[in-house]
């Protein structure tokens, strides 16, 4: 607790004077909650009920638990920048306190969080860069995108780090001169795929490997798993002119990666080839782990899901502390639930404090990935402040249905003569 009063206490409180609950034990209950599976701020209060003896160990808690509303309250009022900076140094502070290897592959990719856009703009949802560390399964950067443009994002989350010792790994969007620059420029070499809208340099890579040459070859072949078998093929070879002759920074090497796949009971699928360009020489069996790595940032946006809850659709503050587990959870079963223990917690951490929407949430019987049946689902509000701990009943049918509400059927009343009937 004294590290973390440490990093957070040159935050500054944006409440007023008399705010009750203090501000670093709102950050540490919300931080426990959501280390532990917490979703919401109505999640983090009850986590704060239900584990106020152990919080009082360390906490004082003069006020006891803060509300729902509390958590919502200043997640809304907290100056992003600011926190974004407590929280980078929490951060760093968090991996060097847990022997976290943040150097190796750092793998920059952009996602577009899906329900996150305002009223009118679903066309155009929030998009967000992140900077995976592969080795520590940790993200270290999220920056958003501005205008929605992921090149742009990408150069401005890497001003923010130091990237000693680290391979950045990125898909061919980002393989053009500022990217490579900005890599070097913070001490790191990349690994950026190239494809054909690079023009001449994309020509020049392609028949480098179409002439004789010295060059270095490792296959691997992976175990089956799904029902399917693949074999991949990476070739390296030195190429050093390609920095002079087309001005891009720092490329030293370029890479050939080969892939074959075959699912059971089926024809093997059209080869694959995919080419690299590389800041410096690596082994054909590191550049296989290198780009195979490349594609674990993607548990990063399927754990996190993004837990946006309430900034999807409103303006809200947030951060990201994830951890990557080893093995996907179901979301069923990361789900929090009032009986359960909390700290059970699933082995993802994705810590997003934002302003979050309604607490009522409509609850339908129907598996998932198909339509709600007919019947009236329920409105179960979770919100804590719900009279003696039950859950509240308002309208039986969901908001989405309130509005569609049909008019009676006048054809079928009896007329006037002369009259026809109204339809």
């Amino acid at each position: 607790m004294d590290k973390f009063k440490k990093v957070f206490r040159q935050l500054p409180d944006p409440r007023a004077a008399n705010a009750r609950h203090d501000l670093l034990e709102v950050l540490f209950i919300a931080l426990a909650a959501m280390l532990c599976g917490a979703e919401s701020c109505a999640d983090m209060a009850i986590f704060g009920q239900s584990k106020q003896g152990l919080l009082r160990l360390f906490l004082r808690l003069e006020h006891g638990i803060p509300s729902h509303d509390t958590f919502s309250r200043v997640f809304r009022l907290l100056k992003p920048q600011a926190f974004e900076s407590a929280f980078r140094r929490f951060m760093g502070a968090f991996a060097a306190s847990n022997g976290l290897d943040l150097t190796g592959v750092a793998a920059v990719d952009g996602k577009a969080l899906r329900g996150a856009y305002e009223r009118g703009g679903r066309a155009t949802p929030l998009h967000l860069v992140n900077v995976f560390a592969v080795e520590a399964r940790m993200a270290l950067a999220q920056q958003k995108a501005p205008g929605r443009n992921e090149t742009a994002g990408a150069l401005e989350v890497l001003e923010l780090l130091s990237l000693e010792g680290c391979i950045v790994t990125a898909d061919a969007l980002h393989c053009h001169r500022a990217f490579a620059a900005a890599v070097l420029e913070r001490g790191g070499d990349y690994v950026l795929a190239i494809k054909a809208n690079r023009g001449r340099l994309y020509t020049a890579v392609t028949q480098q490997f179409a002439r004789s040459g010295k060059r270095s070859i490792a296959e691997r072949i992976d175990p089956s798993t799904h029902d399917r078998h693949e074999a991949r093929r990476a070739t390296v070879m030195r190429n050093t002119s390609l920095a002079a002759l087309y001005g891009f920074p720092g490329a030293a090497a370029v890479g050939r990666i080969t892939s074959r796949r075959r699912r059971r009971g089926q024809r093997a699928d059209a080869v694959v080839v995919r080419y690299y360009l590389l800041s410096k020489y690596l082994s054909p069996k590191r550049l296989l782990h290198v780009t195979r790595s490349h594609w674990c940032q993607s548990a990063l946006k399927l754990a996190r899901r993004i837990t946006v809850i309430g900034a999807s659709r409103t303006s809200s503050i947030g951060f990201s502390m994830f951890i990557s587990p080893r093995t996907t959870t179901a979301p069923e079963k990361t789900m929090l639930q009032k009986t359960s223990p909390f700290c059970a917690g699933s082995p993802s951490i994705s810590c997003v404090p934002t302003q979050t929407g309604p607490l009522c949430v409509a609850k339908s019987s129907a598996p998932a990935g198909t339509m709600p049946s007919s019947q009236q689902p329920s409105v179960i509000c979770d919100s804590p402040a719900s009279s003696g701990g039950q859950s509240r009943i308002s309208d039986p049918r969901p908001v989405r249905h309130r509005a569609r509400m049909r008019r009676p059927d006048t054809s079928r009343r009896p007329s006037s003569p002369g009259r026809r009937p109204v339809r």
